[in-house]
């Protein structure tokens, strides 16, 4: 079996990190929009994560942030002038539009791409395909930097294939890695892939929250990656109705084990039943359930459990869940992470991260991160420059606390010197992580 290791690719957070509460379902980005965030403390807690699960000895890659304000998406709908007016103008006129056009929305790597290992695609290669998130305006913005990211992080087109995202139509809405699971017995070998729908495409949806991914999204990425044992869930009517808008704040796994809520999936024993069944041959599943008794489905919401990072530490036999400090402020979901730990089963530890910023937006450690299994000739060959180390780790948070901004509110994002800052803070880090010129929007203008 060919040796590989579960890489992770962090969306570095942007200068324009606020609370817009623009994600309906989404219910801490609900509950917190309007307040003052910290774009430098969440940035810092970001490359903090990365750093730790860097000295665990886990390969970590680091994302960069998108261009915003995204002042080509505003000049598209009509505003005109300099950049500072079309800022101002979309603010006074079309808030929601200028909203949109300033959310730091990808910072959460989750939803980048779905991603097929060279073990399960049909041509050998790494598959990424970016998510097109048509379901929300701020975050349909993303998929073209995404994929010029993807594509500097995974230059080497014998060993990586970066699509294009899908049609952006709402038959075909992809929200990318945080519905998508993959389960093995080891990273270099063949798996199952789990992709966990809301909806079909021409289904009638009446729920207070958006049924986001559709099954025709996640079968259409699955025959362009050419991905083999492939099982497609339903994701809960309940959970969705709940809050769970993705199926990562119920769910995640790594290698053999699935590790998830009772509310995750529509029907649970025929999703066991498949896995079971793609799985004849390769391995036994593991399945760790959580009932709604133990964890009630808000508090797993509120603590984020599951939106955890489940990962095999280098010379461990059993697994690390690394969660959030809210998974152990919260009493009911620290006495199930406690009792996992304490148990015989696959998950033997529990290690605390703190991501505060990013979590009072409803993202946790599991939504900051894209999982890459990639085999030793594959890792040789991203983009150096783009892997953490002590070194990169110290440069960026130089970097971090010379450009950003320690307190901003939705309203100081109309401010046009957010422009020139955000802007002068991507210019030096495309220096910093190698990603070439013309990266960005603004550096291909010609004035």
């Amino acid at each position: 079996m060919i040796s590989a290791v579960e890489a992770n690719a962090d969306g570095l957070i942007g200068p324009t990190h606020s609370y817009a509460g623009l994600s309906p379902g989404n219910l801490a980005s609900s509950v917190n929009a309007g307040e003052a965030s910290n774009p430098r403390a969440a940035v810092l807690q970001g490359l903090d994560k990365m750093k730790r699960l860097a000295d665990l000895g886990l390969p970590q890659f680091v994302l960069p942030p998108h261009e915003r304000p995204h002042i080509q998406f505003l000049r598209d709908v009509g505003f005109s002038g300099t950049d500072g007016e079309v800022l101002a103008s979309a603010w006074k006129t079309a808030p929601t539009m200028a909203a949109a056009a300033c959310s730091a929305s990808p910072m959460w790597a989750a939803n980048a791409a779905t991603v097929t290992p060279s073990a399960d695609s049909a041509d050998g290669r790494v598959h990424f395909t970016p998510a097109n998130l048509v379901t929300n305006l701020h975050r349909s913005l993303e998929h073209t930097q995404t994929q010029g990211a993807l594509s500097a992080l995974f230059p080497d087109s014998a060993r990586f294939a970066v699509h294009d995202a899908l049609p952006s139509v709402p038959h075909l809405a992809d929200e990318g890695a945080a519905n998508h699971v993959r389960l093995c017995a080891d990273h270099g070998g063949p798996g199952v892939n789990i992709m966990v729908w809301g909806r079909e495409a021409y289904e009638p949806w009446a729920g207070a929250f958006p049924a986001r991914q559709t099954r025709e999204a996640f079968e259409a990425i699955a025959r362009r990656h050419g991905a083999a044992r492939t099982v497609f869930p339903r994701q809960s009517r309940a959970a969705i109705a709940g809050g769970t808008f993705h199926n990562d704040v119920v769910c995640v796994g790594t290698l053999d084990t699935l590790f998830f809520h009772d509310l995750a999936f529509e029907d649970t024993a025929a999703t066991k039943a498949d896995v079971r069944a793609q799985a004849d041959g390769l391995f036994e599943p593991v399945f760790v359930e959580v009932s709604t008794s133990d964890l009630p489905l808000a508090d797993a919401i509120s603590s984020y459990l599951f939106n955890s990072m489940l990962v095999r530490l280098p010379g461990d036999a059993r697994l690390t869940l690394i969660c959030p400090t809210e998974t152990r402020d919260n009493e009911r979901s620290h006495a199930v992470a406690q009792e996992l730990a304490a148990s015989n089963g696959p998950i033997g530890r529990v290690e605390y991260v703190d991501v505060r910023q990013s979590m009072r937006n409803g993202g946790g450690p599991a939504c900051l991160r894209l999982r890459v299994a990639l085999t030793d000739d594959e890792l040789a060959a991203t983009n150096p420059a783009m892997r953490m180390t002590d070194e990169l780790h110290a440069r960026l948070s130089v970097w971090a606390a010379t450009w950003y901004r320690d307190r901003l509110t939705p309203a100081d994002l109309a401010d046009p010197r957010l422009i020139d800052e955000s802007r002068g803070a991507l210019d030096d880090l495309t220096s910093i992580l190698r990603l070439g010129g013309g990266f960005y929007p603004f550096q291909r203008t010609v004035t």
